[in-house]
């Protein structure tokens, strides 16, 4: 079982680190301070929710991954191909970044369905309601900018 846990964390830590660098080409790419600010302190999350469940695999006797995975690598290159044909206006990041947290929380689900030994599942559904509401929040800002275009 420590095997399939510790396989189980290092799938959330590269989501952590994906949505961590996802975070941060957001906040590069936006040209407005409120979302710059919202994607650089989600990313200071995603980073620190990394360094947690490295810490879990460590106390395992684990290995624990340090980067995103192939499959984002491959996300972000389509998105700067995307941009790259069509620009990027805030709404457009807001929608690509509400999508990388849909990823997110269907990642958290799944590990949650296991079974996981009881403080690992207590930080696991910690960091499910964050990605819940940085989820949330990004929904918010997307629909309000929405509705201003």
């Amino acid at each position: 079982m420590n095997d399939n846990v510790q396989s189980q964390l290092n799938e959330l830590i590269e989501t952590s680190k994906d949505g961590e660098q996802g975070f941060l080409k957001a906040a590069r790419d936006t040209k407005t301070s409120e979302l710059s600010a919202v994607f650089t302190t989600a990313a200071q999350r995603c980073a620190q929710g990394a360094r947690e469940l490295q810490e879990l695999v460590r106390g395992m006797g684990g290995d624990p991954e340090r980067s995103g995975s192939a499959a984002a690598a491959l996300h972000r290159g389509w998105i700067n191909v995307k941009e790259a044909v069509t620009g990027r206006d805030d709404k457009a990041i807001l929608e690509e970044v509400e999508r990388g947290e849909d990823y997110a929380k269907a990642q958290y689900r799944k590990a949650l369905e296991q079974d996981l030994p009881a403080n690992v599942k207590l930080v696991i559904e910690r960091q499910y309601q964050g990605v819940i509401a940085n989820h949330d929040k990004v929904r918010n800002l997307r629909d309000r900018y929405r509705a201003a275009a």
